[in-house]
C-alpha cells in the first residue's frame, strides 16, 4: 500500500498524451492545443474609428468648417484618401480612411448638410491602431491551451478555422458484481441494486476530457469478465473498472485481465478509496475503482481526473488544485490513513458533510468539496487552516 503523494506521482508519469488531430474550431471546446495558433491577419486588419464620428486630419481643427465627401462603414470603408478642409462620416469599426489622423465623436459636431462645423476635439484620437491587439504570424495560443470559449474568440479573430489539438482517450467503463441492475429496472428484482457509479465517473471523464465509448454491467463470472476485459483494452486507450477491488471470493477486478495486467499500484492509504488501482494491459491504462459509491467518485476525482487531464495533454496538476480554508469546528486525531472527508461551501464557509460513510450517496448532492487530512495529525483546532478541493 502506497501513500496518496505517490499515488498521484505514479498517475502523472502514467497519464501520457496520445497523440493529435486537427479538428474545425466550432468543435473544440475543451480541447487541449497540440500545436499553436498563429494569427492569419492582424487584429485590427487596419486603423478602425472606436466611436461613432467624423474623421479628419488634426492639422484642419482650426478651420471653421469642413466639407463631408463620404461615409466609411465596417466591411465597406471609404475608398480615397481625404485632404485638407475634407471629414468623412465613419463608424465604429469602420477603417478609418488615408489621410485623417484623429476621430471626431458625433456629440461633439455640428452638420449642415456636407459642412461640418467641430466644436469640441475631446480627448484622444478614438483610432485603434492596425495590429494593436495582435499581427499576423503571432503565435496566439501556446501549445497546451485548453480551449475555453475565450480562447475561441481569439482563435477566430486570427482567422483560424482548424486547429490541431491532443486526441482525447477513448474510455470503456466495466462495472461489476452480481447484485448490479441497470437504474429503472433494480425494483424488478429481489435484492438487485441499481448500478449508480458508471454515470457519474463517465460524466467526471468527460469533464476532464475523455471520450466514453460505452459501459457494461457484468456479474461475477471470471471467464466472461476476462472476454469483456480483453475487448475493453483493444479499442480503448483507458478503461475503469467499478468494484471487485477488494479481497472476497468474488472480487475479480484485477484477474478478469489476467496475467498480462501490469500493476502500476494496487492499494492507496486513503480513506474512502483504499483499494484503487493503476495498471496497463497491452496499450491500455486500466483503473479499479472502489464498488462503495462516494469512494468511487472520491478516488475519480482525486487520481482519474489528473490521469485523463495528462493523457489530453495538460499538466496532472492542473486537477489537483488545493487551497486552504478554515476549519468550522475542532476535530479529534486523525486515523492511519489520509482522509478526503466531503463538505459543501455555504456562504464562503466550510461545512463538514454529517454522513461521511463510503457507501452515501445522498451526501454526493450537497458535497462541493474534499477537505485532505493528514494521516496520524493529532487534532485540529477550530480556525486551522486545512486544504480542499472542487470536488
Amino acid at each position: 500500500m502506497i501513500r496518496f503523494d505517490e499515488a498521484v506521482r505514479l498517475v502523472a508519469a502514467a497519464a501520457q498524451p496520445l497523440g493529435s488531430e486537427t479538428i474545425k474550431l466550432d468543435e473544440a471546446h475543451g480541447r487541449v492545443l497540440a500545436a499553436p495558433v498563429i494569427a492569419r491577419v492582424s487584429s485590427p486588419w487596419a486603423d478602425v474609428s472606436t466611436m461613432d464620428g467624423y474623421a479628419v486630419h488634426e492639422a484642419d481643427l482650426g478651420v471653421s468648417a469642413l466639407r463631408v465627401i463620404g461615409q466609411s462603414f465596417p466591411g465597406n470603408g471609404f475608398d480615397g484618401s481625404i485632404a485638407a478642409g475634407e471629414a468623412v462620416r465613419i463608424f465604429t469599426g469602420a477603417p478609418v480612411p488615408a489621410g485623417a489622423d484623429r476621430v471626431i465623436i458625433q456629440e461633439n459636431v455640428q452638420r449642415e448638410d456636407d459642412r461640418l462645423r467641430v466644436l469640441e476635439v475631446g480627448s484622444g484620437t478614438n483610432i485603434r491602431r492596425a495590429g494593436s491587439d495582435f499581427v499576423e504570424g503571432a503565435v496566439l495560443l501556446e501549445p497546451g491551451t485548453v480551449l475555453n470559449p475565450r480562447a475561441l474568440v481569439a482563435a477566430a479573430a486570427a482567422d483560424v478555422a482548424e486547429v490541431t489539438v491532443h486526441r482525447r482517450p477513448r474510455l470503456r467503463l466495466i462495472a461489476t458484481g452480481d447484485e448490479l441492475a441497470e437504474p429503472g429496472s433494480a425494483r424488478d428484482r429481489f435484492g438487485a441494486i441499481p448500478e449508480s457509479i458508471s454515470v457519474g465517473v463517465a460524466a467526471l471523464a468527460s469533464e476532464w476530457g475523455a471520450e466514453p465509448m460505452g459501459k457494461t454491467r457484468l456479474s461475477d463470472d471470471l471467464a466472461a469478465m476476462r472476454t469483456h476485459a480483453q475487448a475493453a483494452c483493444g479499442d480503448a486507450d483507458l478503461v475503469v473498472v467499478t468494484g471487485g477491488a477488494s479481497v472476497g471470493e468474488r472480487d475479480f477486478a484485477k484477474a478478469m485481465f489476467g496475467d498480462t495486467l501490469d500493476l502500476i499500484f494496487s492499494k492507496v492509504a486513503i480513506k474512502p478509496g483504499k483499494p484503487v488501482w493503476l495498471g496497463r494491459m497491452g496499450a491500455a491504462l486500466v483503473m479499479g475503482l472502489p464498488g462503495n459509491p462516494t469512494s468511487a467518485m472520491v478516488t475519480a476525482r482525486l487520481l482519474l481526473a489528473p490521469l485523463i487531464a495528462g493523457m489530453t495533454g495538460r499538466d496532472p496538476a492542473e486537477a489537483l488544485r488545493w487551497r486552504p480554508l478554515p476549519l468550522p469546528h475542532a476535530l479529534g486525531p486523525a486515523g492511519d490513513r489520509e482522509t478526503f472527508s466531503r463538505a459543501a461551501l455555504e456562504a464562503g464557509a466550510l461545512r463538514l458533510l454529517p454522513n461521511q460513510d463510503s457507501g452515501a450517496q445522498k451526501t454526493l448532492v450537497t458535497a462541493d468539496l474534499l477537505v485532505r487530512r493528514p494521516a496520524g495529525d493529532s487534532g485540529l483546532t477550530a480556525g486551522a487552516p486545512v486544504q480542499v478541493l472542487d470536488f
